[in-house]
């Protein structure tokens, strides 16, 4: 569970689909592409640098309360508000995005939601989330793809192999 949060282990899959969209789609896909990044970069500075600096929460692995009680199965225990979880909140926000823009590719677009779910749950698992930064993270992750989706298919439309 916990090295499912390692960037080693779910970039060769965004790698993957942007090299997909760039060789399927030429000019759509590099749009598409950018505006999945934009996605992710966008959901990384409201969730780390807005909503973290406004909610200070303390992670399960920092709280005084329970910290000697707390299972850390990683190495390290961040410094910063664990509200919302960055890993949820990223992951979510890129699998409605790809969900929805590439709605006419196939029903391997669910699979996004179940590979953005073992992220998040791993978070909790690993002891520096609690359920509701989680849930934070998945609910504001949710908001700014499900935007970033939309604005995309207006200016764009939805890409589609057929």
């Amino acid at each position: 569970m916990p090295a499912a949060g390692q960037e080693l282990i779910w970039y060769p899959l965004y790698v993957f689909l942007l090299v997909f969209a760039l060789y399927n789609f030429r000019t759509r896909g590099l749009w598409w592409s950018a505006t999945l990044i934009m996605t992710v970069i966008i959901s990384d500075l409201i969730g780390n640098s807005l909503i973290k600096s406004l909610i200070f929460r303390y992670r399960p692995c920092q709280d005084p309360d329970i910290m000697d009680r707390v299972r850390l199965l990683v190495n390290y225990c961040p410094p910063h508000s664990g509200f919302p979880a960055s890993p949820a909140c990223n992951h979510f926000a890129a699998a409605w995005f790809i969900f929805i823009t590439l709605n006419q590719t196939g029903s391997w677009r669910w699979f996004l939601f179940f590979w953005a779910i073992i992220i998040s749950y791993g978070q909790i698992y690993a002891g520096v989330h609690y359920p509701l930064d989680v849930a934070g993270g998945v609910i504001l992750g949710t908001a700014i793809g499900l935007g970033m989706s939309k604005f995309f298919k207006l200016q764009f439309g939805t890409l589609s192999l057929k």
